[in-house]
């Protein structure tokens, strides 16, 4: 790198011209003088009184002021520390420059946020012990300006993980704080514990002796211990017996997580309505199917529920919203009604699956989705378009080419420019990318779609036509997703950010930035303030939409998020991608409640119940799971079964010891060549198909998953 040659060439002829000078003034002080003509005479004479009189820390103090310092007391005040295994050569010029610290770590930091995504995570997490090292040897030093403006330009980008750590740090300004500060001690006199893959631990190293930047190689052998390998989720970093990875602390910014209280004036005109359906036809809507009463009302329902608001659920001045229509009202009724007809689901009653399967779209498919009344389906193609299907039976109608706009005053004008004869699904033409992700609105009235072409559609399911295109991202888009109330929408890109648009603006109104790398999926709350975001980065974050900044950082995964669900509470998360694992998180504490595992390929799709109670994912090993999301783990008992030995027979959880140790034993040697794998306890059941990869799973508001996928036979 060019700049970063330039920038260690400069150090090194600043360092030489001082040494030069030093020893200039040194043989001058041994000349006699009656009477000091200059401030370097009467620097001189005052340095002798100190050294005469024993005030060693005194006299380098001036010295150090006064330029005097010889290049043998500078390299004498840096001790080789104990323990070091080996002496790293550097070069003095380098360690005479108060600037060759942010120099060295300057360049490193572009280096690592110009690095390739599949290595960026690990290289990053070495930012930090060199960080703080580097910081506490320029206080060591005495260079108190230089160290208050190292720390100043770099602590914001450790302060997500080690914000109680560098506040404590912060405030060491001098040597002796070094020496007393109990946590200063603590990095000093203990390794920074680490683990990358071959590849990034050689581009790292590599890149720090290409550019000599020796100082940093000095706190890498003295301060640091790399292990190199594959990473697991449980492997530890940091420091042993200290919590270095504070995010504990960050995740502790309040959040309001209940559902937004309705609107008074809707939930009026929804309990008169109820009312007068109800005055009407009295005995009718406590009946299913005609046969099965009901106990209670509809209006005696809606009351309970809409009164069972949370006590941190946000106001609604916090996600400005357009007034009710007439159809929201009939939208709440419809969803009371689909309420009462829900099934209840957990470990005793596993939900019934409906499977849709595409043919000859294998390789063309790159997503799917439902209406939340699973009416309507969409689903992108690498073609560059959009298609929508009907499922309840009527027909697709568009718009005849003739028409003219000024002749439609109503309804029934519509109807009558329709096309006469519909179709089961038509073609969305618009975007010149292949497209990635879609949603349809809570009224099914549109349907938003992203691209490749860096930009997302908004469609009508109406008129079949595209209304507005919303272009803002700098490159290909990933993931689009509806907000609850149908204004707002989320986008996540190939540019590490996420970013919130409204419909009637064609400009967005929030960018959420962080991720390290591409953000691959996003949801929102099911309350609106917030959405989720997950990232190739392997970690998936909660953003406050009214303020545009990261409240949670969830981090576990070893593999990129390509899956994200809330549950309907909006207490928890699910996220999974391309570990094969799915975690499950706690939103309020930003902790991780347990690990679920089963699958055998990457996991596309994820879905909570509407009580709440189980999920389901879809999967590249054409397979749909449910999980059992209240069962938590008991200490002391494994949390996983074999799922099958050599035989292919499934493992029981009450193997005897000797049986089950055997049975290990036999699936660690096959492994590599049989996939064997272990299943989590709280997994419920697998629903298998022939060789239908499953890209999308849903539940509807009765509680039946729909399984959607592409036959890759």
């Amino acid at each position: 790198m060019a700049d970063t040659t330039g920038d260690g060439t400069t150090g090194g002829s600043s360092g030489t011209g001082a040494s030069t000078t030093t020893q200039s003034q040194a043989s001058t002080t041994s000349a006699p003088a009656t009477a000091p003509q200059t401030q370097q005479e009467v620097d001189r004479i005052v340095l002798n009184y100190l050294n005469q009189k024993g005030y060693k820390q005194a006299e380098y103090v001036l010295k150090r002021e006064a330029n005097l310092v010889t290049m043998e007391e500078l390299e004498a005040s840096f001790p080789l520390e104990q323990g070091s295994g080996y002496m790293m050569p550097f070069d003095k010029a380098e360690m005479a420059n108060p600037d060759a610290y942010d120099i060295a770590y300057s360049s490193l930091r572009r280096w690592v946020e110009n690095s390739l995504d599949l290595y960026k995570p690990e290289l990053m997490a070495v930012l930090f012990p060199l960080f703080i090292h580097s910081y506490l040897n320029l206080v060591n030093r005495g260079l108190k300006d230089q160290a208050k403006k190292f720390m100043g330009s770099y602590r914001s980008d450790h302060l997500e993980m080690h914000s109680s750590d560098i506040a404590r740090l912060a405030t060491i300004t001098d040597p002796q704080h070094v020496k007393e500060n109990e946590l200063a001690q603590v990095y000093k006199t203990n390794k920074y514990h680490l683990r990358m893959a071959p590849v990034s631990y050689e581009l790292l190293i590599s890149f720090l002796q290409d550019n000599k930047f020796m100082i940093l190689l000095r706190i890498v052998n003295q301060h640091v211990t790399i292990q190199v390998g594959a990473r697991d989720a449980d492997d530890f970093i940091g420091i042993a017996g200290h919590g270095t990875h504070q995010l504990s602390s960050f995740n502790q910014q309040p959040v309001t997580l209940s559902q937004m209280p309705t609107d008074a004036g809707l939930r009026e005109q929804v309990e008169q309505t109820l009312k007068e359906e109800e005055s009407q036809t009295p005995n009718t809507e406590n009946v299913v199917n005609g046969d099965t009463p009901m106990l209670g009302t509809l209006l005696e329902e809606y009351k309970k529920v809409k009164t069972e608001a949370g006590t941190d659920a946000p106001l609604r001045d916090d996600i400005p919203l357009p007034p009710f229509k007439g159809s929201d009202i009939q939208a709440e009724i419809e969803a009371l009604r689909e309420s009462r007809k829900r099934v209840a689901l957990g470990p005793s009653s596993l939900p019934s699956i409906c499977a849709y399967t595409f043919h000859n779209t294998h390789d063309n498919i790159n997503c799917v989705t439902v209406s939340e009344d699973a009416t309507l389906m969409a689903a992108g193609f690498s073609e560059s378009y959009v298609r929508l299907w009907s499922l309840k039976g009527t027909k697709l109608r568009g718009f005849n080419s003739t028409f003219k706009p000024a002749t439609i005053h109503d309804s029934d004008d519509l109807d009558r420019i329709r096309e006469e004869h519909g179709t089961d699904s038509r073609k969305l033409i618009g975007h010149s990318g292949a497209v990635f992700g879609a949603s349809f609105s809570p009224d099914n009235k549109y349907l938003i779609s992203c691209s490749e072409d860096k930009t997302a559609r908004l469609w009508s399911t109406d008129t079949l036509t595209n209304l507005v295109a919303y272009k803002g991202h700098n490159y290909p888009v990933w993931d689009v997703d509806f907000g609850p109330q149908g204004f707002y929408f989320a986008t996540a890109s190939h540019d590490r950010t996420a970013r919130l648009w409204s419909c009637d603006h064609i400009y967005p109104l929030r960018i959420f930035a962080g991720h390290l790398s591409d953000v691959d999926v996003v949801k929102f709350h099911p309350n609106s303030k917030y959405i989720v975001t997950g990232s190739s980065d392997k970690s998936a974050r909660l953003w406050d939409v009214q303020r545009g900044t990261c409240v949670r950082v969830f981090t576990g995964h070893v593999g990129a998020i390509q899956a994200l669900a809330v549950s309907p509470d909006g207490r928890m998360m699910a996220s999974a991608g391309e570990d094969r694992s799915i975690q499950l998180w706690d939103l309020g504490s930003g902790k991780r409640m347990k690990k679920m595992t089963g699958h055998q390929g990457v996991i596309y799709s994820l879905d909570f119940s509407q009580d709440g109670t189980v999920l389901v994912s879809g999967s590249a090993d054409c397979t749909v799971r449910a999980w059992d999301v209240k069962k938590e783990a008991i200490a002391g008992q494994p949390s996983h079964r074999i799922l099958q030995d050599h035989n292919g027979s499934v493992g029981s959880p009450t193997t005897p010891a000797t049986t089950h140790q055997q049975a290990v034993e036999r699936l660690t040697k096959k492994q590599a060549v049989q996939g064997a794998h272990f299943e989590s306890e709280d997994h419920l059941a697998a629903f298998p198909t022939k060789r239908t990869p499953i890209y999308k799973v849903q539940f509807t508001k009765r509680n039946l998953c729909l399984a959607i996928g592409a036959f890759s036979g």
